[in-house]
């Protein structure tokens, strides 16, 4: 049987009043029918918005006696000093620790599959802290949520860092305490923690002086400790000099005393470690995914001390260096917006910088910061003796990475695994680079290990070494690493008696002059660079001094500085003539001005005006923030609501 169908023919009409009275007609029609069908399945009722509770991260004034903060998230040297600095602020702290594989279980537990194991290392640490405060300690959760805050790093990657909140929050929810306040250091973002009277915490200069203290001092107490480990003779020396290295400049960073001084101190320690600097160690700088390449423990199957182990000297990455990416950063992204300004309005955009110096002016400040962070980091290197320890060129990074990786990518560690590689091995800095990401890491093993093997190819010899981590499997991921690491200590024996033979000395000789000049078998000695090994550049070092007089040698160094004033003076008139087209160039006068002006407000005592928005922009805009995303969900009614 056949079905009769109703067909409402909707008429068609060339615009007009006409045409208005026929569409409020149908929205009439169209409304009445959607009230009928709410009707008739009963969610007539209002719809309310669902209000994250655990998006509001403040920190009251009345609660700061009471509320813990716990930190973690960097270096083991670096929480321990970060807990310290901020303690002799009045804050309570509390340093819980570098994440192991019961956090990780914890967060596979509690976390949304799929995510890379720093982030279930990190979400499950703090979880499991939490837990053990319930059920060891006898909190309840209500305590645990009102008494403790996390703070902990945030950043840009795509990835990780755009879960992180997220991946907080559920895994605090499921484990039963929903509500608990996460604040992160966002790298992006604005400033969103409360002001006035009744703010807890307190986002003055001493607060971030304070973290920026302890971040540097664990910076240099870390490059420190790896030079000098892998020659030690006495094993367990240097920990035990790290270790009470760390007691004092964090009492110092307490009770707000002159860091410098403890700085001073403690070179005294390592200074009474006794190395040997001729044994031969396999330079291994190591890159790769932020958090992967900067935890010391289970989350990449402790990378360090397994290559030490396999006669290594590890050159690692400071936090220092990523700070100084971001100014890069600035600078490069303003750089190639300044002809934009006007009509940029994106994050990073210019439409702010409309006037005629603007512009000039924030990439003048980019590089007063720039040179800021390096003299800044070497304040705090010399006096404890981390000598001859220069943080990368950016610049220098980024112009030998843009033909194989676009500068303008970014996530991890854009374009610096790529430069850090091709440095490492046309510069001689080091025998073997590894790269190590969590397993999958979209910007480091699905983009720059790729453009890695073209690399490898073009500039043969580069020992290259890409390996994940995933919570588990660590013998495949030593396996591989002892592979290149073979390959690694052959280049670097072979280095060594080559250098040998081009000085004419033997290592009998090199060693007899060390034990007869205790300043080159000194620990806080470190040789100049020409190669990649530690024990060649000594033999370059000493080779002269061995097969000299004193006497020879001052002749040589009174030709030597001859030499350079014969040469000085042959190319004084081309020098003098390039000097004076630089000085005249409307380029370089420009830029003269603008330095002239960023001066002129550092001597009125405009400073603070002038950098505040660089602290921000390299501080995480100086923010303790949940996350930057919308605190409630737009709402619009429908139709008949």
């Amino acid at each position: 049987m056949e079905t009769a169908v109703q067909r409402t023919r909707l008429p068609i009409m060339n615009g007009g009043a006409k045409q208005s009275v026929v569409d409020e007609a149908l929205e009439a029609e169209l409304r009445a029918f959607e009230e009928a069908e709410r009707e008739r399945l009963g969610i007539k009722a209002d719809r309310k918005q669902w209000v994250d509770s655990m998006l509001n991260p403040q920190v009251k004034r009345a609660e700061r006696e009471n509320v813990t903060l716990l930190i973690s998230g960097l270096t083991a040297a670096q929480d321990f000093l970060v807990e310290g600095a901020l303690g002799g602020l009045g804050y309570k702290i509390k340093n819980i620790g570098c994440p192991d594989q019961e956090g990780l279980q914890v967060g596979k537990e509690f976390g949304n599959r799929g995510q890379c194991n720093p982030t279930y290392f990190t979400v499950g640490n703090l979880v499991n802290y939490l837990i053990k405060l319930r059920d060891e300690q006898g909190l309840t959760s209500e305590e645990v949520v009102k008494n403790y805050v996390f703070l902990t790093a945030g950043a840009c990657g795509p990835c990780r860092f755009g879960m992180y909140v997220t991946e907080y929050r559920k895994a605090l929810r499921d484990a039963g305490f929903d509500g608990f306040r996460v604040m992160l250091f966002q790298q992006t973002g604005g400033l969103s923690q409360a002001t006035g009277d009744d703010v807890g915490i307190d986002m003055n200069p001493a607060f971030f002086v304070g973290i920026v203290k302890g971040i540097v001092c664990g910076d240099v107490l870390n490059a420190l400790g790896y030079r000098i480990r892998p020659y030690e003779v006495v094993p367990g020396a240097t920990n035990k000099a790290l270790e009470e290295a760390k007691r004092i400049i964090y009492k110092s960073l307490h009770d707000q005393t002159n860091v410098f001084v403890a700085l001073y101190k403690c070179r005294k320690l390592f200074e009474a470690i006794e190395v040997d600097r001729l044994r031969v160690r396999a330079k291994a700088s190591i890159i790769g995914e932020f958090w992967a390449m900067t935890t010391e423990g289970d989350g990449n199957y402790q990378l360090q001390k397994f290559l030490e182990s396999e006669g290594a000297e590890n050159d690692i990455q400071l936090t220092t260096a990523w700070l100084l990416y971001n100014v890069w950063e600035v600078r490069h992204d303003t750089q190639d917006r300044e002809v934009l300004r006007g009509v940029d309005e994106g994050t990073m955009g210019l439409k702010d910088h409309q006037g005629e110096f603007d512009v000039a002016k924030r990439i003048a400040t980019m590089r007063l910061a720039e040179a800021a962070l390096k003299v800044g980091f070497q304040a705090f290197a010399q006096p404890i003796g981390l000598h001859d320890y220069h943080l990368p060129d950016m610049d220098l990074v980024a112009q030998v990475a843009e033909d194989y990786y676009s500068n303008d990518l970014r996530g991890g560690e854009g374009h610096m695994e790529v430069g850090k590689l091709i440095v490492n091995t046309v510069r001689a800095k080091a025998h073997i680079t590894v790269s190590v990401k969590p397993f999958g890491c979209m910007p480091s093993s699905g983009v720059s290990d790729g453009v890695q093997s073209l690399i490898t190819g073009k500039y043969p010899g580069t020992i290259f070494c890409a390996v994940e981590t995933s919570g588990d499997g660590a013998a495949n991921f030593y396996s591989r690493i002892q592979m290149y690491m073979f390959k690694a200590r052959i280049a670097a024996e072979q280095e060594l008696e080559r250098v040998l033979a081009e000085e004419g000395v033997t290592i009998e000789e090199v060693r007899a002059f060390l034990d007869a000049n205790p300043k080159y078998k000194s620990a806080l000695y470190y040789p100049p660079h020409r190669v990649a090994g530690t024990a060649a550049n000594l033999v370059y070092v000493v080779a002269p001094l061995i097969k000299k007089s004193a006497a020879e040698r001052a002749i040589d160094k009174a030709k030597h500085a001859a030499e350079v004033l014969r040469e000085a003076a042959v190319n004084a008139p081309g020098t003098i003539a390039e000097v004076y087209r630089k000085a005249t160039n409307p380029e370089t006068i420009a830029k003269a001005r603008e330095d002239a002006l960023v001066l002129r407000d550092i001597v009125r005592g405009k400073a603070m005006v002038r950098f505040r928005p660089l602290l921000e922009q390299l501080m995480g805009k100086a923010v303790f923030e949940n996350n930057p995303e919308i605190r409630t969900t737009t709402y619009e009614p429908i139709a008949a609501e």
